[in-house]
């Protein structure tokens, strides 16, 4: 008899990036190994912060068959410029229309609950509660901790009662778990210091090294200048340091051999677009399609990541496992304390730096722009390591293995 399985979580295909990329493919992936899946979700938004165009005019509760799975969704609320607290109505919204959507769902084996939103574990419990099922929480992103850490909200508020009390539920929700599972180690030792120390998993997330794969990849349009091309593809958003970005970008423009390439969508697309005007050496597109990301990511000389470098251990950027499956070099910044930085040591795929330093940046940039030999070796480097740690294959071994674990 088949295994029934509900994935909750707000980032569903065809969102092609980030957690709904991972979603959708964890979801076909348990589909295609003959466990029947069900998707609580919204309306594609992410990264433009906008509803597609094509789900635009459907009704506010929206139920559709995609690759034989059932998909039900809810027209949530989506802010145009997202604050913390048109967050919080987002957040909100959609979670007062997914439980409605609960009881849609007529059998449940095991409820996965991805999170963010914390607010899909309290969904993932009332189901389990109903459906006499497993509660598995899966941790993208611990969502309370980014936002204390971010640039969203004023000092004073991090510390309010208001703040207290979100890690009072999220600790609440947590505890009613049957396993936990985050995608980086530094993920795993936050939730530890949570007081969670039992029935947690390291699942991180994965590259697909086939559909990355520089010896198929065609130059993209984007990138088809003779120049050194260095690329930043992902969300604009606020987690990313975009103002040392922009010093770095004015180190650099003097060397007419060095062309930055931004290709994304988010919540500081805007402002970056206006602050860029006069800057001759950068250019800015909007996302491209999935099927266009290996072109995309194969054509650039550099990848680049500036994170702030506050963001220690609330996030394990995914865009990196794709970078390095481009087998081309990385440049990243921030926290040094950071698994990211111990990632790219490890590898040798490349350099990490502490987010203030600028000359150390430009040095490194200017030294690969001149050594075709030393870009090669870190791209080598940087390719066998994902194909051995982040492996699609191996790594969604491990999610099946958990099902298996928690219905047996």
């Amino acid at each position: 008899m088949k295994k029934k399985l509900t994935i909750i979580g707000i980032n569903y295909y065809p969102e092609d990036t980030a957690i709904g990329l991972y979603t959708s493919q964890l979801a076909e992936y348990f589909n295609d190994e003959n466990i029947e899946v069900s998707i609580l979700t919204g309306f594609p938004y992410y990264p433009s912060w906008e509803i597609s165009e094509k789900y635009k005019n459907k009704s506010w509760f929206y139920q559709e068959n995609i690759n034989g799975i059932q998909v039900f969704r809810y027209k949530q609320y989506v802010p145009k410029t997202p604050t913390f607290f048109k967050r919080i109505i987002h957040l909100l919204d959609f979670t007062f229309g997914t439980f409605i959507n609960l009881f849609k769902i007529k059998e449940a084996d095991v409820v996965l609950c991805i999170v963010p939103f914390t607010s899909t574990i309290f969904l993932g419990k009332v189901l389990s509660k109903l459906k006499k099922a497993k509660l598995w929480v899966h941790i993208q992103d611990f969502e309370f901790d980014a936002a204390s850490d971010s640039d969203l909200i004023e000092k004073k508020a991090k510390t309010s009662v208001f703040f207290k009390t979100l890690f009072w539920i999220e600790e609440k929700l947590l505890k009613t778990a049957d396993i936990r599972s985050t995608i980086s180690l530094s993920m795993l030792k936050k939730l530890e210091s949570k007081g969670f120390d039992k029935k947690n998993a390291l699942l991180p997330n994965w590259v697909d090294v086939e559909k990355i794969n520089p010896k198929q990849a065609k130059t993209h349009r984007h990138l088809n200048s003779k120049a050194f091309k260095i690329l930043y593809s992902g969300n604009i958003g606020e987690k990313q340091d975009w103002n040392f970005f922009l010093e770095f970008a004015k180190s650099v423009r003097l060397n007419l051999n060095i062309e930055i390439i931004i290709i994304g969508d988010g919540s500081k697309r805007a402002w970056l677009e206006k602050k860029i005007i006069d800057f001759n050496n950068v250019v800015l597109h909007s996302p491209v399609a999935y099927n266009e990301l290996s072109d995309l990511l194969c054509s650039a000389d550099l990848h680049i990541l500036f994170q702030k470098v506050d963001v220690i251990d609330t996030v394990m950027p995914s865009k990196i496992l794709a970078m390095m499956a481009s087998q081309k070099p990385s440049l990243i910044t921030g926290s040094l304390n950071s698994e990211v930085a111990t990632i790219i040591e490890k590898s040798k795929s490349g350099a990490y730096f502490y987010s203030k330093d600028l000359s150390k940046v430009t040095e490194f940039v200017e030294r690969l722009e001149k050594d075709k030999a030393l870009r090669k070796e870190y791209g080598i480097n940087a390719r066998k390591y994902v194909s051995e740690h982040f492996s699609k294959v191996e790594v969604l071994k491990q999610f099946k293995e958990t099902i298996v674990k928690l219905t047996a």
